[in-house]
């Protein structure tokens, strides 16, 4: 009878040390799943991206988003994207550039390349269908957001018009020197801002982050075409668009505003998401009022009953919140992911060390690394000299061009004995009015920029041995 006794109590023991494990692990899935820590794949960018952060006491506008050919969206599709995670065991995959076209753009170098690799590439890589073939690819581990523009999958290899890459844990913004770093025209990734399917139907009040939105050509402005934090805008946005709210403007719905007016719970959601973030302009649509990107193979919002039926209620709470959506024109502040109140900072590094480059001494030039921002030599025996006098070692953004008396540091950071010097040419004058020393490895210099019609040129060196490298940074001082 004891010894039946005990081997009961054993068995009550493994039983309760099972259920114990398996809470546990529940629980550490859930915690995993849930994680609210920033710059990663289920909460991309930093604490303090604009993505992340609210806006403190917002000033409006009183434009109003104008109405257009069919009922403003909340969508996934063709135009959105889906967000596929990649970790250090998915294998390299190498994407070409479609044979018909020259080669796959990448915007950050300026140049068409034959294919680019990706170390790791998830298995489950799905891109939107027809349309605009979108695909983000999270690497945690490398700490990058690959964006594609028209992916695609033929004969069991990929191809792919654009691609471009974004850090997981930066701002969610291009930068003046990497001024395009998604698919987007704004040059921001497909993923930021989307809805994600974790958080679709949480549960939860509100979308812990600013949306992503399109605009028709109607609201869209011309000039300006972009803000700060924005980047870039459509290629004819000068030319086509008709509106008053460039791309990069956040926009958000007034702090009065009537909720009792909504009763669709996913709109109620997007509201307060509205009122507390705003949603940022990244992209321009054909047609459509405003279009909230959601990721795909999230739930459906469903304008349409049938194949023949709209949602009246649904169309209608659409357009009362296109009605009152406005442009954000100043705020008082902003209040980060952590709780912390900051000001953006525009002062960003405006200078690229891209091509093309001309080689001015030597036997092969050094290659410009996208994903380390830098020049690259290889094996020398002599020093290399290479000249970028095109003027695209600085893409000119409208809210960061330098201006005459304004102060700058120039920062050189090499490995192998790599050097680097900056000079401007006075476009007027056609002479330089500014040359720097040669920068080696943590040395800067200080000087006034001199003028407002202006062409730059960097020469760069190389060490002597196996390898050696080369960046730089122009940063306006404060």
């Amino acid at each position: 009878m004891n010894h039946v006794i005990k081997k009961q109590s054993n068995l009550k023991a493994i039983v309760l040390v099972l259920l114990i494990s398996i809470v546990f692990i529940n629980y550490a899935n859930a915690a995993e799943l849930n994680d609210s820590s920033f710059g990663t794949y289920l909460k991309p960018f930093s604490a303090n991206s604009l993505w992340n952060s609210k806006p403190i006491n917002p000033k409006l506008l009183d434009f109003e988003i104008p109405t257009s050919i069919y009922y403003p969206a909340v969508q996934q599709g063709k135009y959105s994207t889906g967000v596929f995670l990649a970790t250090n065991s998915d294998t390299e995959v190498t994407v070409n550039g479609y044979p018909e076209k020259r080669g796959l753009w990448d915007p950050d170098s300026e140049v068409f390349k034959p294919n680019i690799k990706i170390l790791h590439w998830p298995k489950d890589v799905l891109p939107s269908q027809s349309g605009d073939g979108h695909a983000d690819i999270i690497d945690e581990g490398l700490g990058i957001v690959h964006s594609f523009w028209q992916l695609k999958l033929i004969d069991n290899k990929w191809y792919a018009t654009q691609y471009a890459w974004s850090p997981l844990g930066g701002s969610g913004w291009a930068e003046p020197g990497h001024y395009f770093q998604g698919a987007r025209a704004a040059g921001v990734p497909t993923s930021a801002g989307i809805i994600r399917q974790h958080e679709f139907d949480d549960g939860k009040p509100i979308f812990e982050h600013a949306l992503a939105l399109s605009l028709a050509h109607n609201a869209l402005a011309s000039n300006p075409s972009y803000v700060f934090p924005a980047t870039s805008a459509d290629t004819n946005a000068a030319t086509t668009n008709s509106g008053q709210i460039p791309e990069g403007a956040l926009l958000m719905l007034p702090s009065n505003f009537n909720m009792t007016q909504l009763k669709n719970p996913t709109i109620i959601k997007i509201a307060q998401t509205l009122k507390t973030y705003g949603a940022y302009v990244v992209d321009r649509n054909t047609g459509t009022p405003f279009v909230i990107y959601v990721e795909n193979g999230s739930k459906e919002l469903k304008l349409k009953r049938s194949n023949l039926l709209w949602d009246g209620q649904l169309a209608n709470e659409l357009h009362i919140i296109r009605s009152n959506l406005r442009q954000v024109v100043s705020t008082d502040g902003w209040v980060d992911g952590n709780g912390n109140s900051f000001m953006p900072d525009r002062n960003l590094n405006l200078l690229s060390m891209r091509g093309p480059w001309t080689l001015r001494q030597g036997n092969k030039a050094g290659e410009f690394d996208t994903l380390k921002q830098e020049v690259v030599f290889g094996k020398t025996t002599q020093v290399t000299v290479q000249e970028n006098y095109s003027g695209r070692s600085m893409q000119i953004i409208n809210w960061a061009k330098p201006i005459t008396g304004e102060s700058f540091k120039l920062s050189a950071f090499s490995k192998g004995g790599a050097t680097l010097a900056f000079k401007i040419v006075d476009k007027t004058q056609k002479k330089v009015v500014f040359q720097s020393k040669e920068l080696k490895n943590e040395e800067f210099e200080t000087f006034t920029w001199p003028t407002d019609n202006f062409s730059i040129t960097l020469i760069v060196s190389s060490g002597v041995g196996d390898s050696s490298s080369i960046k730089a940074e122009l940063i306006k001082q404060k």
